[in-house]
């Protein structure tokens, strides 16, 4: 039986609120890159949305190591993982629980569903419809489950990584917008590299079988990672600036881009602000610092927008991508002066 490790040493409330930080959140990315080779952009996106108290999102083709990746990064830290493949013959119950009658007392029971773990991974949301995609939505925003007339709140910390596959198009229900906006993130990820796959290759063919992870942090760590992140100071025009992108997503003739208005649906709903504020501080921890840049911002802006604007269907037709829009406004919105 493997023994709970002994909680690494987490800031304070008197210390600066970066110390500490940086140890857990290394030796997390380093027994993870023991297991998974390469995808550490996917890592620290799983990282800030856990630090964040947010979901993701992932789109990228099979066999890229997403599963490893979630389940890997739940045995670093000794958190219950669960894995849902959402078919289209999947109900809500199975995702969720459902109630179980006895005979012999006559009485229902409740029967938790695989939701009820620290970190899920919900593979190909997409396949399953409405229905099913809402029972999920639900427990991620409400963090509870009802059964009959039960509520059960979910473990805390609790964390859904759904994947999508974008180049499957039949039998898929894609998510209409308001579902996606309850994901933090949305994150893409490409092919390895060739050295990298190279890596992978060597490592399959010696043993065929994926290294186990360790736990070398617990929830305590996480619960002091994000108290320190509670601390982060953000200036005032930072926080504005926020405020200007996201309105620019939705009335980009406002800054300078009437070209732009006829390629949009709609843009960013308030979540974005409030997920762009929130994780450009986990970016600013990241970094080991106590304070906001504009880079952080910068650096977040694009997974945290680009699933919450929705081109036309002429601009999609014509190539145009969210991430080209997101970066045109990135390139030209101002920072507001200071005061």
């Amino acid at each position: 039986m493997t023994e709970s490790p002994m909680p690494l040493s987490t800031p304070t409330p008197t210390q600066h609120p970066a110390a500490g930080a940086g140890k857990i959140l290394a030796a997390i990315r380093d027994e993870i890159a023991r297991v998974v080779v390469g995808q550490s952009v996917l890592v620290d996106r799983l990282l800030l949305s856990l630090l964040c108290d947010g979901h993701v999102l992932i789109e990228g083709v099979p066999g890229l190591a997403k599963t490893l990746t979630v389940r890997t990064l739940a045995q670093t830290l000794h958190a219950s993982f669960q894995r849902i493949q959402f078919t289209p013959d999947l109900l809500p119950g199975d995702v969720v629980g459902t109630l179980i009658y006895n005979p012999k007392t006559g009485e229902f029971h409740p029967h938790k569903g695989p939701v009820f773990a620290h970190v899920l991974l919900a593979d190909e949301i997409n396949r399953s419809p409405a229905k099913v995609q809402s029972a999920l939505l639900e427990a991620m925003q409400e963090k509870q489950v009802t059964l009959g007339d039960e509520t059960h709140p979910l473990p805390k910390p609790f964390l859904v990584l759904a994947t999508q596959n974008p180049i499957e198009q039949e039998g898929t229900y894609p998510l209409p917008e308001a579902q996606l906006d309850r994901f933090m993130f949305k994150v893409r990820i490409d092919y390895p590299s060739m050295d990298e796959e190279h890596q992978i290759m060597r490592r399959m063919a010696a043993t065929g079988v994926p290294l186990e992870a360790r736990p070398v942090a617990q929830m305590t760590d996480i619960f002091a990672l994000r108290e320190a992140l509670n601390r982060v100071a953000m200036k005032d025009r930072l926080e504005r600036y926020i405020l200007r992108l996201v309105d620019a997503t939705r009335y980009p003739e406002n800054y300078g881009h009437a070209e732009l208005k006829p390629m949009l649906r709609h843009g960013a709903s308030p979540r974005a602000s409030i997920y762009l504020a929130r994780s450009a501080r986990g970016m600013a921890l990241f970094a080991g610092r106590d304070f906001v840049v504009p880079d952080d911002i910068r650096a977040i802006a694009p997974e945290v927008l680009r699933h919450r604007i929705a081109l036309t269907y002429r601009a999609e037709a014509g190539g145009r991508t969210t991430d080209e829009f997101i970066q045109i406004l990135l390139n030209t919105v101002p920072l507001p002066d200071a005061e």
